[in-house]
């Protein structure tokens, strides 16, 4: 078996709709579907997009090998074995667009397009979701934990927390995204280039007869970069002292302690005390590590108590995202091929938020060209003739039509990149260290407001006078 081919890394109903339109002869007729979310998880008010490389590598990667084609042979379904000769010759040959990792995005507006055969479109959706919800739901929670710690150092812990390996991997890949500034989880670093950090566990002091004795060892074994676990006893009465001990032996040769760790406890107190300690025995340049199921919240908190804390290990909260554990995107069916052209649909649902927006869409970001800043999101039909400079807009809020507004001075970006073409790779994937700068850079186009942790001002996505109008034909339509 190969653990690493997802291409049944999907949903049986996929399968057996890729099975019902084979049947049917409908399986090379083409549909556009995009994928969006509906709500801003954490109450916060922005995304961080984040999931694009893990879907190229998956795209590029997709394969029925004869494993699996002898696990659909066993289903109850008893696919014909002309369908699953289909199966053995498939590959994508349709084109995505999608934003950049590390956009700020926003509810209601695609952020990726799929446009392909039946045949394909559906085998893609779960996997997608799956890699593009989670990680974009935790580099959504850095970011939060990031806007609250701005100048200070972030490592991610979260691996022994994950939801499996490829949650860890993945989630550090996301959290580092946003402005976290390495990982404990090794493969990581490895993968992808994050640096690696990492102090010892408690069961080190403990396998020795004193603390002092389980710091020294340590430090003789790893001189460069020491950093001391000073709570498996006492942190003020033993742990603190012994460190200090080992910062002194460490600076006779021309070493130096680089950090204690607080792990337990009330932190804020012992991180002050800490710090006086150190200070006075003087080692100011020791910096403070604290630990211990820390999220944006607490932290917040610690900080408003004046805990000396310089470097923040984050990891449950933070991997599993433990307050709002899903994201909730979906992949809908917006356009499907009829009589050799792309008839718009659209679903109908009883709560406004969930009546999808039809047709196939662009979104482009309009920036003020007075203040530099982000004034709205902008979702077009495609093709429909793009936001011009110089050319005014009317701005409508799909949810609630009365709040409109026109803008005049404003460039339109273009949020929607080609990725694939033809099932092609067009599109370069960014390193890493350039999707962090990306989405340092998007963040300064907002205002603060729109960023801020507690009550974010509302960000705007509107509909173009075609879609809104569209949407209401069809709405109508569906209602006669």
């Amino acid at each position: 078996m190969n653990y690493e081919n997802l291409t049944l890394h999907t949903d049986k109903y996929q399968l057996n709709m890729m099975y019902a339109h084979w049947i049917q002869g409908t399986h090379n007729n083409k549909a556009v579907f995009e994928i969006f979310f509906r709500k801003l998880p954490f109450g916060n008010g922005y995304a961080v997009f984040a999931g694009l490389e893990r879907i190229v590598h998956y795209i590029q990667n997709l394969k029925f090998d004869e494993a699996e084609i002898a696990y659909l042979q066993s289903q109850e379904e008893n696919y014909a074995e002309a369908f699953l000769k289909e199966l053995r010759s498939f590959q994508f040959t349709g084109q995505l667009d999608s934003v950049k990792e590390g956009t700020l995005v926003f509810p209601g507006e695609p952020l990726i397009r799929v446009e392909a055969r039946l045949f394909e479109a559906h085998l893609l959706e779960t996997a997608m979701l799956n890699f593009m919800n989670y990680q974009t739901l935790i580099a959504t929670k850095a970011s939060r934990i990031k806007q609250v710690a701005p100048h200070d150092t972030l490592l991610e812990f979260g691996t022994r927390r994950a939801q499996e390996a490829d949650a860890a991997v993945w989630g550090a890949r996301a959290a580092y995204i946003s402005g976290f500034h390495a990982t404990s989880n090794m493969r990581a670093g490895m993968l992808f280039g994050i640096p690696a950090k990492g102090t010892h566990a408690h069961a080190w002091v403990q396998s020795h007869d004193t603390e002092e004795e389980a710091f020294r060892r340590y430090a003789e074994a790893l001189p460069d970069g020491v950093t001391l676990l000073v709570d498996t006893y006492d942190t003020l009465k033993s742990g603190v002292p012994a460190a200090i001990k080992i910062a002194r032996m460490l600076r006779e040769q021309s070493k130096e302690l680089s950090a204690i760790r607080l792990d337990s406890g009330d932190l804020a107190y012992l991180s002050k005390q800490s710090r006086q300690m150190l200070d006075d025995a003087g080692f100011p340049e020791v910096k403070i590590v604290a630990s211990n199921d820390l999220d944006e919240n607490i932290m917040l908190n610690l900080k408003a108590e004046g805990a000396r804390i310089d470097v923040w290990g984050v990891g449950t909260q933070l991997i599993t995202a433990a307050d709002q554990p899903a994201l909730g995107g979906v992949y809908k069916l917006v356009a499907r091929e009829k009589d050799g052209a792309y008839e718009p649909v659209i679903k109908i649902s009883g709560n406004p938020e969930k009546i999808s927006n039809p047709g196939a869409k662009d979104v482009y970001r309009l920036i003020n060209t007075e203040t530099g800043k982000a004034e709205a999101d902008y979702i077009t039909l495609t093709g429909e003739e793009p936001p011009a400079t110089g050319k005014p807009i009317r701005l409508i809020d799909p949810l609630h039509s009365y709040r409109q507004k026109q803008i005049d001075n404003y460039e339109a970006v273009p949020l929607l990149e080609p990725i694939f073409k033809q099932g092609e790779l067009v599109y370069a994937l960014p390193s890493l260290e350039q999707i962090r700068r990306y989405h340092e850079q998007q963040k300064k186009l907002f205002w603060p407001e729109y960023l801020r942790k507690l009550n974010p001002e509302v960000y705007r996505v509107h509909l173009s006078d075609e879609a809104w109008d569209l949407k209401k034909r069809l709405v109508r339509a569906h209602q006669d």
